[in-house]
């Protein structure tokens, strides 16, 4: 079995709207910082120049949020109240929904803004397939090659409400993107409802969850190296945060060997 990695790394090298910090104590620094905790917290005197070159171990701290780098949103991020009881936090959804099989759709060719369900009706019938529950749907936007850049954050496709309630009326509980967000982009969505007035344009994806419990896997990466839009299992497991409304994945697709 062959494993092809969809995720985005999380890099405090490049640019991101919630600057990341990633603050790394050398394991000489480690050493130290382990002498003063053993003699503040337990009252042990412990000299570090007796360890081999007077390393111990490295120690990295990052600060970041948790829709950095790929990462599943829950429930509950989308608000605090829904008409299906109370939203869930990241840590009490049921694993068995981010490991399935998986079903890729391309919209690819979409400019910035959203798709309709229409536009994800054609894409099932391009590939001869309609998804159905517990398969895990992927959107190849192709914003993942902007990943790390300013335009990665502005210039995106994504759904529409009526594309999101095609995708959960089908059993799908998991959807993914490869765009920063399964919303369009924030700056598009403001100009679309000060231009109109709707209110309806405003993140329809994310508010759809207030009516309907399902998952979203955003800033997804690398979904062109996938062989085949099916025959393929997705694994998405979040980060087990207590109380969170996101956690990061380390997301792959499991393809049988040629």
């Amino acid at each position: 079995m062959r494993i092809i990695d969809l995720s985005t790394p999380v890099d405090a090298k490049v640019w991101e709207p919630n600057p990341v910090v990633h603050e790394v104590l050398s394991p000489a620094e480690g050493a130290v910082h382990m002498a003063e905790g053993m003699r503040d917290n337990h009252g042990l005197d412990f000299d570090p120049a007796v360890l081999p070159d007077g390393e111990l171990l490295s120690l990295d701290t990052m600060t970041l949020t948790t829709h950095t780098g790929t990462h599943v949103d829950a429930p509950s991020h989308y608000g605090t109240k829904t008409s299906y009881g109370t939203p869930r936090h990241i840590d009490e959804l049921p694993l068995e929904w981010f490991i399935g099989p998986g079903v890729l759709l391309d919209i690819s060719d979409a400019g910035t803004g959203t798709v309709d369900a229409a536009r994800l009706r054609r894409a099932c019938a391009d590939i001869g397939h309609t998804p159905g529950p517990g398969e895990i749907v992927l959107l190849r936007t192709g914003a993942d090659v902007r990943s790390g850049t300013p335009a990665y954050f502005t210039d995106f496709t994504g759904l529409d409400r009526s594309a999101t309630a095609f995708l959960l009326d089908l059993g799908v509980r998991v959807i993914g993107t490869d765009a920063f967000s399964l919303d369009a982009p924030f700056g598009h969505m403001i100009r679309e409802y000060q231009r109109t007035g709707n209110d309806g344009v405003l993140w329809p994806a994310h508010f759809l969850g207030r009516e309907r419990e399902y998952c979203q896997i955003e800033r997804l990466a690398n979904l062109a190296a996938l062989p085949a839009p099916t025959g393929f299992t997705v694994s998405c497991l979040p980060v087990k945060l207590a109380g969170a409304g996101a956690g990061w994945a380390r997301a792959v697709a499991f393809v049988d060997a040629d």
